[in-house]
């Protein structure tokens, strides 16, 4: 992974730009650029009886206003060195002006604000982030509204792909986490979680009797499958953490406890009406996580 040029959301409608100080924090290790987008977008302006001559005035006062005061919001940054550019744009699926600014940039990560959203928002598509993290094609670090927890991540991993994932993702996952420890100076951890059918599952007696038997094979399966894994990149195998439990309630468990303060995760979009789930485990992690999270998608994958 290169750290040259970074993209950030500014959220309009906060004071506090999270996005922006991760960026930056991120930026003065690396020297990289850093591009801020901040779309504008007002109902009034749109569908209005007034002149569309008129509306379009009105739209571009608006963007050409909030231009000038993001410059001014950033200008101590370009004082400090960095390398500023400062884009606005009127936009109502925010989502979309985002991704088509990531085509035409190809930055190395892309940097946006969390802000709590509730479930039914986001099955109405209304919630940006979540939109981003279905169908963004490069890395995507969402920032939480608090400040880090400390200087370690912790790495997801899934060797076994129960998650459908595919193979080589496990592999851009950690060498995304190296690249980031190397840039960074972050400290890694290497979690996965395993949880074979519970015993509640199994009906038939005869099955029942397995159990034990097959709870073994499969925490076999898992320890070699993930022991594989790690031996590949030469990860001390005191960062390596083979937990039982589900994801969706290891994982978060995991973060409180080891104070992370930046969890990486693969994300693989399913389902069709522009990439509608990511996946149920994905989703109910992400969902319950309080602190940052970087969602990489699989080379090649939007």
């Amino acid at each position: 992974m290169q750290l040259q040029r970074l993209l950030v959301v500014i959220d309009a409608e906060h004071q506090q730009q999270p996005a922006l100080q991760r960026a930056v924090e991120v930026a003065r290790e690396t020297g990289a650029e850093l591009h801020l987008l901040q779309i504008e977008y007002h109902p009034s302006l749109e569908g209005s009886l007034l002149d569309s001559r008129l509306l379009n005035r009105a739209r571009e006062a608006i963007v050409r206003q909030s231009c000038e005061h993001l410059r001014t919001r950033v200008a101590h940054l370009s004082d400090e060195g960095f390398q500023i550019d400062v884009d606005v744009r009127w936009s109502k699926r925010r989502h979309e002006e985002v991704l088509a600014r990531v085509a035409a940039l190809q930055p190395d990560i892309l940097f946006k604000s969390t802000h709590p959203s509730s479930t039914l928002r986001r099955l109405l598509f209304s919630d940006t982030s979540w939109q981003l993290i279905r169908r963004c094609p490069i890395p995507l670090w969402l920032v939480h509204d608090t400040e880090p927890r400390g200087q370690s991540m912790c790495v997801a991993l899934d060797p076994l792909h129960s998650a459908d994932k595919p193979a080589a993702l496990d592999h851009q996952l950690i060498r995304t986490s190296q690249a980031l420890q190397a840039a960074l100076g972050l400290h890694a951890e290497y979690l996965h979680a395993q949880a074979p059918l519970p015993r509640s599952l199994l009906f038939d007696a005869e099955v029942a009797q397995e159990y034990e038997d097959y709870v073994t094979q499969c925490s076999r399966e898992h320890r070699e499958a993930f022991d594989k894994l790690i031996a590949q990149h030469a990860i001390d195998r005191a960062q390596a953490h083979l937990l039982d439990g589900f994801a969706e309630e290891v994982i978060p468990r995991f973060v409180r406890e080891h104070n992370i303060g930046l969890l990486v995760m693969g994300a693989i979009a399913r389902g069709h009406l522009d990439s509608l789930l990511i996946g149920h485990t994905a989703e109910r992690v992400l969902e319950r996580v309080e602190c940052d999270l970087l969602v990489i998608k699989p080379d090649g994958k939007g």
